[in-house]
């Protein structure tokens, strides 16, 4: 079952959809396959037989949108979850929409401005998409932001997230912590990113070879190898198309 709250899917907003299957397949070793969506080109993420994700064209409409990750989050039902988060500061992006097949789903921003999906998904079977430890799997999910305190209060309302807790990084400030009722799923911070963002994490085994893999594949590294307080290895980078991305690997 999929964990009320949690991360289900992760979505890739892009320029060029080839040229990022031809990055994230070389760099995190994942297979793109059409989703045989009709009058739309959808793209689907699979690694070992299991799918954990998509990705699209930066819709016409969304003028000024650059490129970038977007997590779902599971909920019970949408409409009823949008309206809280308007009432709360947020905004709606994409109303409520049902997807035949998928569920009903919508796009909102927190009230600090980060983007989001809220999915209400058909069916009972679970996401494998948020899976610890696998390859190729989300393993974290960060709020890049500019008050954590404010963001948590907001996720705690609507979610039910609580803090775990709180590292001190010196002159970057407090990094928390959160988690859905279980062990930590995420962390979040008062980031210098020119605009809040949910950074999604990769695993991959290997951080110095996935480094030289974005590298190779014509991305950028921009923080990393760094190893974190769980001890394991982190880079932090953009794809060919300015896509924030994050890798973890348990060795470095």
């Amino acid at each position: 079952m999929n964990k009320p709250s949690g991360f289900i899917w992760y979505e890739l907003l892009t320029k060029d959809l080839d040229a990022a299957a031809r990055f994230y397949g070389a760099v995190v070793g994942w297979e793109s396959r059409d989703s045989g969506t009709p009058g739309m080109d959808y793209r689907m993420w699979s690694i070992d037989g299991e799918t954990i994700g998509g990705m699209m064209a930066i819709p016409a409409a969304a003028k000024g949108m650059a490129p970038m990750w977007v997590g779902y989050l599971n909920v019970d039902d949408v409409d009823a979850s949008v309206a809280r988060i308007r009432a709360a500061g947020g905004a709606t992006l994409m109303p409520p929409t049902d997807i035949p097949g998928v569920g009903r789903i919508a796009m909102v921003a927190d009230p600090q401005g980060a983007s989001f999906y809220v999915i209400a998904p058909n069916g009972e079977g679970p996401s494998a998409s948020f899976a610890p430890g696998r390859r190729g799997h989300g393993q974290w999910n960060e709020l890049h932001t500019t008050d954590w305190e404010a963001a948590l209060a907001f996720y705690g309302a609507e979610f039910g997230w609580s803090k775990s807790s709180i590292f001190d990084m010196g002159a970057m400030g407090s990094y928390l912590l959160f988690s859905n009722g279980g062990a930590p799923i995420g962390g979040m911070f008062n980031s210098p990113v020119p605009k809040p963002i949910w950074l999604p994490y990769f695993n991959v085994e290997g951080v110095d070879a996935a480094k030289a893999r974005v590298e190779a594949a014509g991305g950028v590294v921009d923080i990393g190898p760094v190893q974190v307080p769980d001890e394991t290895w982190i880079i932090q980078g953009r794809d060919p198309q300015g896509a924030m991305f994050a890798l973890v690997s348990a060795a470095r």
